[in-house]
């Protein structure tokens, strides 16, 4: 059962592809079946410039518990940055 749960946000970065960047226009993340990793359901990262070929995006494929370690620590990072702690449950580290 495909779970259509999909979340569009603005971008603005770089992504690579190949040997070549190129400027972000969109993240979207997305729960659903794996398309290319041996995983069940997966939470799908696809970094994309609408304004260019389809072919410029950069995706992955995670597992949920990874998906969740990635959010801490960006969570980490960017409290670091602005001088602010995470909440204590963030700030677990394996």
């Amino acid at each position: 059962m495909c779970t259509s749960i999909i979340e569009i946000a603005r971008a603005e970065g770089m992504a690579k592809r190949g040997d070549e960047w190129f400027p972000l226009t969109q993240a979207v993340v997305a729960y659903d079946h794996a398309r290319h990793a041996p995983l069940g359901d997966v939470i799908t990262l696809d970094f994309i410039n609408t304004g260019l070929e389809p072919g410029a995006r950069a995706g992955i494929e995670l597992t949920l518990e990874t998906a969740k370690e990635l959010r801490a620590a960006l969570d980490r990072a960017i409290a670091a940055s602005t001088g602010r702690l995470p909440p204590p449950s963030s700030r677990k580290r394996k």
